[in-house]
């Protein structure tokens, strides 16, 4: 699929980047997810791999273009099968302004599967749409969000990850990274942030919950395990120093 000229996703390897982008919140969580949005997504893959997971009683899904999610159906339908599950309540807008009117405290993850900082997608990068999502989410939630590349974009990611940390104060902020050929560098990130809980931060970087059994329509996983999970967040020596720096 290809959007304004960029490349979304291939049938070849948009795996790793769907079940990494899904996994790692998901399991790291302290118990297992009921309710779930996604801002963006509309190829249906983020769907697809939700829908693995049996735990979950509802996954609504915010838009903006209703062409991706036809276009999707109609090419892709390997990746659209998400939006088949009963589960899936799709709401076709701005995905910024539905984060805005979600309940407070509501989800247990929130995934942003958005493209890259430009144009309409550039608000998913800003600090409102951060501080709604904060909102939004229960405490020792989640959220994971399409984070750029280590090669490319070290100081949006520098950046963002400062931000996160003055908003998700008492929590945690990580980022990690998944291996896609058809991404410029090969590689491509999340920023992951938890919400402050009564006991210490949630650490996203350790599997709580087991990756999904097989799906019989989808089959096995085969990217995402609990060994990478952990991997993911080991960052190249120049990537983490960088990244330390916005710690501080």
């Amino acid at each position: 699929m290809v959007l304004d000229g960029v490349i979304q996703s291939t049938e070849r390897d948009e795996f790793s980047y769907q079940e990494m982008i899904v996994n790692l919140p998901l399991c790291a969580l302290d118990k297992p997810a009921k309710r779930v949005l996604v801002v963006g997504g509309g190829d249906g893959g983020v769907l697809r791999e939700l829908c693995r997971h049996s735990n979950l009683e509802k996954v609504d899904i915010a838009e903006i273009d209703e062409g991706v999610i036809k276009a999707s159906k109609e090419f892709l339908p390997h990746m659209a099968k998400g939006f088949l599950d009963p589960r899936v309540c799709v709401h076709i807008g701005d995905g910024l302004q539905y984060v805005k009117d979600a309940p407070e405290d509501h989800y247990d993850v929130i995934i942003v599967d958005s493209s890259d900082p430009v144009g309409p997608a550039a608000v998913l990068f800003e600090k409102p749409f951060y501080e709604s999502m904060h909102r939004a989410l229960r405490p020792g939630g989640i959220i994971c969000t399409q984070g750029e590349s280590i090669w490319l974009h070290l100081d949006i990611i520098k950046e963002v990850t400062s931000m996160c940390r003055g908003i998700f104060q008492g929590g945690a902020v990580s980022y990690a990274y998944t291996t896609i050929p058809t991404y410029p560098s090969g590689q491509i990130g999340f920023v992951l942030c938890t919400k402050a809980r009564d006991e210490e931060p949630l650490q996203p970087n350790e599997p709580r919950q087991p990756a999904p059994p097989m799906d019989l329509s989808s089959g096995p996983l085969r990217y995402y395990t609990s060994d990478l999970h952990r991997a993911a967040f080991v960052l190249p020596a120049f990537a983490a120093q960088v990244l330390s720096e916005a710690a501080e």
